[in-house]
């Protein structure tokens, strides 16, 4: 019996006993929740550079919402957030490379 503890999307459960399987599955409390999407915004991060595959970035903003909400967090706050730090470094558009800086 495979054993995978890691947070899996709601219907998942529900997926594997269409398939005829047994999944076995807690409910996290909001302390372990947290630190479960972190991992899992790492897992779909590292599954993104590995393919590259748009549907990645699907999951890694999906995980991305649940945190948000965890927080109280809204997405015009996130926006407002991303726009005064363009505003103030600007943002990735020019494509420049740091190599080095002197004195």
């Amino acid at each position: 019996m495979p054993t995978y503890n890691k947070l899996v999307r709601d219907k998942i459960p529900k997926i594997i006993e269409q398939d005829g399987k047994k999944a076995k599955v807690t409910v996290l409390d909001d302390i372990e929740y947290h630190k479960c999407l972190i991992n899992k915004l790492h897992e779909e991060v590292q599954e993104f550079i590995e393919s590259d595959d748009v549907e990645e970035i699907a999951d890694i903003i999906e995980v991305i919402d649940s945190i948000l909400k965890v927080k109280g967090i809204t997405w015009s706050h996130i926006r407002d957030i991303q726009d005064n730090k363009r505003k103030k470094n600007g943002g990735f558009n020019k494509k420049y490379f740091l190599i080095s800086v002197e004195g």
